[in-house]
């Protein structure tokens, strides 16, 4: 049997962010270095950040801004935690 193989085309994304969003990803990805040799990227911990979304099984619907993201993903963190320490 042939492998069937796909390509995988990346996109690239511009994320507007404040002082404060990349102090935070700079310390999350230091803290990285410091603890295990390898500095995260920006684009690792945002891709790691989207992959923890879809694997929880966020949708867009009924979100209409930022604070009613943030709402669903505590929604579904709270969730999560209820289920893994019932």
């Amino acid at each position: 049997m042939e492998k069937e193989t796909r390509a995988i085309i990346k996109h690239r994304v511009i994320a507007m962010l404040d002082r404060e969003e990349l102090e935070f990803l700079d310390k999350i990805g230091k803290d990285a270095l410091f603890s295990t040799g390898h500095k995260l990227s920006y684009n690792e911990i945002l891709k790691g950040l989207i992959d923890f979304a879809m694997e929880m099984g966020l949708s867009g619907e009924k979100i209409n801004s930022i604070t009613s993201l943030k709402q669903r993903l505590f929604q579904n963190l709270k969730g999560v935690n209820n289920e893994i320490h019932p």
